[in-house]
């Protein structure tokens, strides 16, 4: 197998740690999203939908989608919980990670990391903070009453949300009136083969 990325992106980095964790390795070919490599037609022709990350297996078939790829490779494993409810529950979490937080702390983190905040995407910077921290405060009232997302135990849920949620701070964003995420945010560093983001230099 092979993932295809940019190990700076959370969605990314959502496919290292949960592989880290799992004890397993993989093949892995960065891809320079923003010399648009994405967009070439080698890339295209692997994706048409033309997003990192992907995963390539030894027979040819693709994968895309960061979630869809995590649930493939953590298939069988305690990251994704057996009962019905509860894998419902980890969908859950990870439709509002793509949707309701995604959308908000990593495009304010790409705009200031990636484009170094240009004057004409600042509106839009500034745009995506009521959406965060809206996406923050559903996390922390969770979070208050269980360590993890959807319990005692780490599952994909805490790692699909871990992954920008741990450098919210660099899209803007003050995690210091959210105690419970900061606690769990520890927790998931404490988790054995835990290895940490590669800064975006």
């Amino acid at each position: 197998m092979r993932i295809y990325g940019d190990k700076r992106s959370g969605n990314c980095y959502k496919l290292q740690l949960l592989l880290s964790l799992l004890g397993k390795t993989c093949e892995w070919i960065d891809v320079d999203i923003l010399n648009g490599e994405t967009r070439s037609q080698w890339f295209l022709d692997k994706s048409p939908n033309g997003k990192i990350p992907i995963l390539e297996l030894d027979d040819g078939r693709v994968l895309s989608e960061s979630n869809a790829i995590m649930h493939y490779l953590a298939f069988n494993t305690p990251l994704m919980p057996s009962s019905p409810f509860s894998h419902a529950k980890l969908l859950q979490w990870q439709f509002f990670e793509q949707y309701s937080h995604e959308p908000y702390i990593a495009v304010a983190r790409y705009i200031n990391v990636y484009l170094g905040l240009p004057d004409e995407r600042r509106d839009e910077f500034e745009s995506k903070q009521a959406g965060g921290y809206r996406a923050l405060e559903v996390m922390e009232q969770q979070l208050k009453q269980s360590p993890f997302l959807l319990g005692d135990t780490l599952s994909l849920a805490d790692i699909s949300l871990y992954a920008y949620t741990h450098v919210a701070h660099e899209g803007g964003f003050d995690l210091s009136a959210y105690p419970a995420i900061r606690n769990w945010l520890g927790l998931v560093r404490e988790q054995k083969g835990f290895i940490p983001m590669q800064a975006v230099s």
